[in-house]
């Protein structure tokens, strides 16, 4: 199935010059979305004890995927959305700056994790994740995305970390 055709471009959103790939029709439609997870949900079967989704369509995805593979979910949210005890990190994005959260205790350490989010561009908010992950010891399997946005430089700085990379699809700023 090419459910790239189900990603809609919308330019100049959230600002001017950036162009927002958006999932939502992605989602909309049952064999679409049930065809990304499939494909995730076979690369990883058996290879994680939990997914850690970064808001807000992370959550769409890990929880989708920790569900079919019997895998624990960790929400990584925006600053005072968690309840409980969390550690933070600060990053940067294309158009700004801001923090995640992670609960304390939300992954132990040698805990197989897949980092999963919608989209890869500059990778600071994976960059971000990853450090959260880290602090808690456990064994990252991979950053996942359902896109890359394969002209701007998240893949190269996520594999300096060591880590490896997988995305569904790509998109160049020409598409």
């Amino acid at each position: 199935m090419n459910f790239k055709s189900l990603i809609r471009t919308i330019p100049d959103f959230p600002k001017q010059g950036i162009r927002f790939r958006d999932i939502t029709p992605l989602l909309a439609s049952g064999v679409g979305f049930n065809h990304v997870i499939n494909l995730f949900a076979e690369r990883y079967a058996g290879k994680v004890d939990k997914f850690v989704g970064i808001e807000a369509r992370g959550f769409i995805f890990g929880a989708a995927l920790a569900h079919e593979l019997k895998a624990g979910f960790v929400p990584i949210r925006k600053p005072g959305k968690l309840p409980h005890t969390s550690v933070s990190q600060d990053y940067d994005l294309e158009y700004g700056s801001n923090r995640i959260e992670m609960h304390v205790d939300g992954l132990a350490k040698g805990e197989r994790v897949v980092i999963i989010d919608d989209l890869l561009a500059t990778g600071g908010t994976a960059l971000a994740a990853l450090s959260l992950a880290e602090k808690s010891g456990a064994e990252i399997v991979e950053c996942a995305f359902v896109i890359e946005l394969s002209d701007l430089p998240g893949r190269k700085r996520i594999e300096e970390r060591g880590v490896k990379v997988h995305a569904l699809t790509a998109f160049n700023e020409a598409e």
